[in-house]
């Protein structure tokens, strides 16, 4: 196994005089299934194309790293990498970050702000009759309007700002191959306009492309949201609905001189198609360019790690993943799993230790409606809120026999379960639920071997009005879940601790709600201490709120913490214990008329 060349002696050594597919990327290159640069990059290589990788080139220079391959013969593709770049950029409070994990010796400053449009634009430029094609979760995520809060503004789609030709939006290996195929068999890319899960801008009086299996919906203009928050609102509802049936409309929105054509999603991946992107050539290692330069931390962290699904039906308010990979989960086979084990085992610095077996939720691997009929009817945004779907097959067995086969494998010391379990999933008042979904046995199986002294979870609040805005469960679930996790850890004289997740600052989150939570979790003994403020990304309920001022679904106000004093003031409640804030918070909360939750918070007993 070799890396995909990323130079003009690399491309030189392998006798290529003409490239197919040239991608740049905002990442580093690492060559591991968890980084989609490489996944593409050797996705198209199985196509039997020339495919040349520009990691992180100069966009501040004479741009000679855009210029130095020349043209492809088919395409370009660009990505920011694995992070909206304004996300890997800059804190909730957009304070400058001075790192990356993303690139050698975890230095900032290689990639741009907006890097989607910033490289398409300099390939635009250079190359204009080449074709982009974007992509990645920048580029997915901000496929039609949106807010970008790093600028206060709503932007258009990405298509628009860019000038790329198409976008593939979420995990676009099916629609990959059918555009490479297509390219191949003579089709001009012109022509390319009814892949699924892509996306592509006509001109306002140009006609819609056919496509007799599909209907069409258009919503609001980009203009017409600039104008009006609640219509703003009014399209998140449509969109995220379509972006998650498995039969869904293809979305139309004018804006400006163009009109911006989001096709619908490709089927779910079936286990053969996702095993076979895992099941490439990857090396699993950096390309060797960055031997001196220091580590890559993000693939630090991941490099003895096993994603075992994609997707995830829970749906919460401030979440991607399922706007990016998808509501439905696709599972992989046992036997793909169990390869990527050998390899991770065979790899030289390997001691040992599986540090994650997962997925986006931990615990969903292989769940899915137990009538699909029903699920291809709905339009729920989560199968877990408010309730969980009685239609939904919740079954843990099959990750308990995994897990226990990946630990029982030659040179396994102990395999971990580092990715956020969904406690809700685990918690029932039925007790055939919990014999029938073996739900007490997972968590059992996971506490007593795949633990490493601390099992993250996330509540998120514990105010009722608040987690029915994030689409998260009461909190009284996890004060079920804690109550089985601490009698397994008694039983089995361990002394494993429950690390619980937090946001603060979040839409409909008020000071009073703050102190709740401060209280709350004060008498169940934490000391918070993971913690993070809220901050709006693209595509996500919560930042449609954060901006408009309405839910999307019910189109009802929402107060919503703005200001960064405001922020600050939520992010206190948090560190109750520290002197600085006990005066502070007592004043505030005897304002309110609150004195007894700031007996209970500010108590020293």
């Amino acid at each position: 196994m070799s890396w995909l060349p990323v130079t003009k002696k690399e491309v030189q050594t392998l006798g290529w005089e003409e490239l197919d597919v040239i991608i740049i990327s905002g990442d580093a290159y690492v060559d591991h299934p968890a980084f989609g640069t490489a996944v593409i990059g050797r996705i198209i290589e199985r196509e039997g194309l020339r495919v040349v990788i520009i990691p992180q080139p100069n966009w501040q220079d004479d741009l000679r790293d855009f210029k130095k391959l020349g043209r492809p013969r088919l395409f370009f593709g660009v990505t920011s990498g694995c992070m909206d770049s304004m996300v890997n950029h800059y804190t909730a409070r957009k304070r400058r970050r001075s790192t990356d994990a993303y690139t050698a010796g975890g230095k900032s400053g290689f990639r741009p702000d907006y890097a989607v449009t910033t490289y398409t634009n300099i390939l635009k430029k250079l190359y204009p009759d080449i074709p982009v094609i974007i992509g990645g979760i920048e580029a997915s995520l901000r496929r039609v309007t949106h807010y970008d809060y790093w600028s206060d503004s709503l932007k258009p789609s990405i298509l628009i700002d860019s000038g790329a030709d198409l976008l593939v939006y979420g995990m676009g290996e099916i629609s990959l191959i059918q555009i490479l195929r297509l390219l191949q068999k003579g089709v001009p890319f012109a022509n390319l306009t009814t892949i699924p899960q892509t996306a592509l801008k006509l001109g306002r009086s140009e006609p819609i492309p056919l496509n007799k299996n599909w209907q069409d919906i258009e919503i609001t203009s980009h203009e017409k949201c600039r104008q009006d928050k609640k219509a703003f609102a009014r399209n998140f509802k449509i969109i995220e609905q379509e972006s998650n049936k498995p039969f869904a409309r293809r979305i139309i929105q004018p804006a400006g001189e163009y009109q911006v054509i989001i096709n619908p999603p490709s089927p779910v991946m079936q286990e053969k198609d996702i095993d076979a992107s895992f099941d490439l050539p990857y090396t699993r290692t950096p390309h060797p360019k960055y031997d001196k330069k220091g580590e890559i931390p993000a693939y630090q962290m991941i490099r003895h790690s096993i994603n075992l699904h994609r997707g995830c039906f829970g749906g919460c308010s401030f979440c991607t993943i399922s706007a990016h990979q998808g509501k439905m989960i696709a599972s992989r086979s046992r036997e793909s799993i169990m390869k990527e084990v050998k390899a991770v085992t065979n790899m030289k610095d390997f001691r040992g230790y599986i540090s994650d077996l997962g997925g986006p939720s931990a615990n969903m691997y292989r769940m899915k409606g137990k009538n699909l009929d029903i699920c291809n009817r709905c339009v729920s945004p989560s199968c877990i809120h408010p309730v969980i779907c009685h239609n939904l097959d919740i079954d843990h067995y099959p990750m308990i026999e995994l897990y226990r086969e990946v630990s029982a494998y030659k040179k396994v010391k102990k395999v971990f379960v580092s990715s956020g379990i969904r406690y809700d999933l685990l918690v029932s008042d039925n007790p055939h639920a919990e014999e029938k979904y073996g739900l007490e046995k997972y968590i059992k199986q996971v506490v007593e071997n795949h633990v490493s002294g601390r099992l993250k979870v996330a509540p998120e609040h514990t105010a009722e009005r608040t987690l029915r805005m994030m689409r998260k469960p009461s909190f009284t679930k996890f004060l079920h879940f804690k109550k089985i996790f601490d009698r397994i850890n008694q039983k089995s004289g361990l002394n494993q601790q429950l690390v619980p997740y937090f946001i603060s600052s979040y839409p409909g989150c008020s000071l009073e709600d703050m102190a709740d939570l401060a209280a709350e979790t004060r008498e169940l003994g934490f000391r918070l201490e993971q913690v993070q403020d809220f901050t709006p990304t693209p595509m996500t309920v919560a930042t449609v709120i954060y901006y408009s001022g309405y839910h999307p679904y019910t189109l009802k106000p929402v107060q919503t913490a703005k200001s960064f004093q405001e922020k600050k003031e939520q992010n206190r409640f948090f560190f109750w214990y520290k002197q600085e804030n006990r005066s502070w918070i007592n004043k505030v909360l005897c304002k309110m008329g609150r004195e007894d939750l700031a007996a209970r918070l500010l108590n020293s007993n």
